[in-house]
């Protein structure tokens, strides 16, 4: 990838911090790939449109120890679930074959898994060594027939954010746009309910978490035209430039893409969370409002009113059991502030929250929720935190699944909200779910047991 391409990418014009400073975002320091290189972010940016061959160009171990790590599910095909790889070795280097050796895995990929396209994942040692795999995509689509999609994302560019924005740069290059939707089907349409085409950008599907809330647009007559990249297949993705509105959810990993629908296409976008009960009534509300339907407008209120009902009622004895306890968020990005909108839904206090990966949108949301001193964490050193949560007498810590040894280890209440998780938090049915776990890890009855004074230990003087 070309210099110029990383500057234009890490210059947003649609973030405020860019806006603001005119400098556009950090430039790559060393040591600024520890939370997940350029390639990680890419391929994990893409990994869950469930239909396409993903193939990871290089040594064994950047797809050894990358395959699976996003708990991203799918709901029919699972080709995203194969681990493929050119497994490049010294001899491969020193001879000059690992562009040979990427025609042969796309080949065997087209071959044994008939797959709609296949993406192409460049890593550190075959950048390094020059391999030109955009020639090899070219060649290998004109032979088989089949979009193969370069994605220029060696590691050593910079950091996981830098792969998320490469990701969509490519998807909006190569695969917007290249396909028409289908009409809406007979037995789909509903007498007096207009369907209106939407999409979600940046919104994963992790632990299944937006089938939470999928229900609720097929009942207001919302058509999701691609979830990108959650549970997407290859089809979906082409035909996100006809949606009338998007959804950015995670905004530092794909704000560009909803900024090049709109400047290309006119299509309207809005920031939004899934997370809590009062950002998930916001989000549909926000639909209704770009979309100008009055009646898609009275029939979303009438929802909400049902289930923000039936959730409240279903938390009472939770919050009942939760309010007032104090807890330490360390997440980043969007998630900075939509899970601490949900903890205050709970009626539980957030000491304070971490801004790793955070933009200036979401660290003003962050002083809108918690007020204008609230405490925000951008280290991520694990001594730190664990200091900062006795500091803040808090009583769990709300972190990625590398945070769980030392937490445990200390005796902290822990929750894990990382991408790799198996659990569902979003949505209103996400909500409850959230709270009960919460509710079982701050009450463990194995705090009082590992935190009490061993039986054979001298009593203190």
């Amino acid at each position: 990838m070309k210099p110029d391409d990383i500057l234009a990418l890490m210059n947003e014009p649609a973030c405020a911090h860019n806006a603001k400073t005119k400098s556009g975002c950090a430039k790559p320091q060393p040591g600024a790939t520890q939370g997940g290189c350029c390639f990680d972010g890419a391929r994990n940016a893409l990994l869950p449109i469930a239909d396409v061959a993903h193939i990871v160009h290089g040594p064994i171990g950047c797809a050894g120890s990358s395959w699976d790590n996003r708990g991203t599910r799918s709901s029919g095909i699972e080709t995203y679930r194969m681990g493929m790889t050119t497994d490049l070795s010294e001899m491969d280097v020193i001879m000059g074959r690992g562009e040979r050796c990427l025609f042969q895995a796309i080949r065997q990929a087209i071959e044994s898994y008939r797959p709609p396209a296949v993406f192409v994942y460049n890593t550190c040692v075959p950048a390094l060594q020059g391999d030109d795999i955009e020639a090899v995509a070219r060649t290998a689509s004109a032979r088989f027939g089949v979009p193969v999609i370069p994605v220029d994302c060696a590691g050593f560019y910079g950091n996981k954010n830098l792969g998320n924005r490469i990701a969509g740069d490519v998807i909006y290059r190569h695969v917007i746009g290249t396909r028409e939707p289908d009409p809406v089907p007979p037995a789909a349409q509903r007498p007096g309910i207009t369907t209106h085409d939407v999409n979600l950008i940046g919104e994963w599907n992790v632990g299944g978490e937006f089938w939470n809330v999928a229900p609720l647009f097929d009942e207001l007559g919302l058509r999701l035209l691609c979830t990108f990249s959650g549970d997407s297949r290859f089809r979906e993705v082409q035909t996100m430039h006809r949606a009338q509105a998007n959804m950015v959810v995670c905004s530092k990993a794909m704000l560009h893409v909803a900024r090049k629908l709109a400047e290309d296409h006119g299509t309207p976008f809005f920031e939004g969370s899934f997370y809590g009960i009062k950002d998930t009534s916001q989000a549909f509300r926000d639909f209704a409002g770009l979309l100008g339907d009055p009646d898609l407008r009275d029939r979303t209120e009438a929802m909400i009113a049902r289930e923000e009902a039936e959730v409240v009622a279903a938390l009472a004895p939770l919050r009942r059991r939760l309010a007032g306890k104090r807890v330490l968020v360390f997440t980043g990005g969007y998630k900075s502030w939509s899970v601490v909108s949900a903890m205050q839904d709970l009626d539980m206090i957030v000491v304070a929250t971490g801004t790793e990966k955070s933009t200036e949108e979401d660290k003003a949301r962050i002083r809108a929720l918690m007020g204008p001193d609230a405490r925000m964490i951008a280290d991520n050193d694990q001594t730190a935190l664990i200091a900062t949560f006795h500091e803040c007498t808090a009583d769990i810590l709300i972190a990625g699944d590398r945070y769980i040894y030392p937490a445990l280890k200390s005796r902290i209440p822990f929750l894990d909200i990382d991408h790799v998780r198996r659990i569902g938090y979003a949505g209103y049915s996400g909500m409850i779910e959230l709270a009960r776990n919460l509710d079982r890890a701050v009450h463990s009855p194995v705090w009082d047991q590992v935190r009490r004074r061993p039986s054979w230990t001298p009593p203190t003087a």
